[in-house]
């Protein structure tokens, strides 16, 4: 760990120039003592590495002097498809592998291209998850990502949406993916493959024996089948709904690209106060009655009959109850 540091510490400065003790210190989520200590030692492995004191000062290498102690591990290496994001790889616990890959990568760049690497860095960020929703518990994710990568079999207790909602699954897990901030994993359970949501893995035992992975298994094709017939399942139904101008603006911001798609691709009108009708597909009454709730004033549902009448009543309750405060 702390020769992994020096090397982080050394990287630094041939890529950033001039870094003071704090700066260092707070790259590397160390002490500033801890750097004090890590600079003296690379003085002793004679590494021509000086420093100023002063408002100004900070730790430097001597002009021209590069290290060749850029070569990546493994892990560093593999890291690199996670570079583009952030928080998967730290829940992964591959954070400060990631970092240190980055910096090597930089160290080994000409200074023309590491400029341009630095300003793209600093000009576009990834952030997957959606908006107003928090990052889910997951426990178990290390302990599933490794059972994937040394195909190891596991034993987990798995809550699910249906009755009994607790079940004990024996897993071969093929793969993980990540979508909008949630952990899905990909695995066998007997003879089929299904998907199981990582936060929703109560308990896991890894297993002493290994499973081979099926060859030619295509892990993005898999979730692309899996998501076309998840919508297909989905969407049971469909409602048709008057929007103002407003409201279908504000459509982009409140429901799912399938809704927002079908709206666009079903609009009629405007008429004469500005309002369009579209058909849009819904899961059911109940989903469908809180989702066009929060378009407010903005939307007037027409059809289905259940569906008009579950928001009138619902309406009239909320009226009643704020007239009655």
């Amino acid at each position: 760990m702390r020769a992994s540091r020096l090397v982080s510490v050394l990287l630094l400065l041939q890529t950033r120039g001039r870094m003071t003790a704090q700066e260092l210190a707070d790259r590397l989520e160390v002490s500033v003592r801890t750097i004090y200590r890590d600079v003296e030692s690379l003085h002793s492995a004679g590494i021509p590495l000086y420093g100023d004191a002063g408002p100004k000062g900070g730790y430097q290498l001597l002009d021209g002097y590069r290290t060749r102690l850029t070569g990546l591990t493994a892990d560093e290496a593999e890291s690199l498809f996670l570079a583009g994001l952030p928080g998967p790889a730290a829940e992964l616990g591959l954070g400060a592998v990631v970092t240190a890959a980055q910096l090597k990568l930089m160290a080994a760049l000409p200074v023309e291209l590491r400029d341009r690497a630095g300003r793209i860095q600093e000009r576009f960020h990834l952030d997957a998850p959606t908006w107003y929703r928090d990052r889910e518990p997951v426990t178990y994710l290390p302990a599933v990502a490794d059972a994937v990568w040394n195909e190891r079999r596991v034993q987990v207790r798995y809550r699910r949406w249906k009755a009994p909602q607790e079940v004990e699954r024996r897993l071969e897990p093929y793969g993980l993916v990540v979508k909008a901030g949630r952990w899905y994993l990909v695995a066998r359970s007997g003879e089929r493959v299904r998907t199981y949501r990582v936060s929703q893995i109560l308990d896991l035992h890894p297993l002493p024996e290994t499973f081979t992975r099926p060859e030619g298994f295509d892990l993005a094709a898999y979730w692309r089948d899996y998501l076309a017939a998840f919508e297909s399942r989905l969407r049971w139904g469909q409602a048709e709904v008057r929007l103002s101008p407003r409201g279908m603006q504000r459509l982009a911001d409140l429901m799912t690209p399938g809704v927002v798609e079908a709206a666009r691709e079903s609009a009629r009108g405007p008429d004469e106060q500005g309002w369009t009708v579209v058909t849009v597909p819904i899961e059911s009454i109940e989903h469908a009655t809180g989702e066009f709730l929060r378009l407010g004033t903005d939307a007037e549902v027409l059809a289905p009959d259940e569906l008009r009448r579950r928001m009138a009543a619902t309406t009239g309750e909320l009226a009643e109850r704020y007239r009655a405060s």
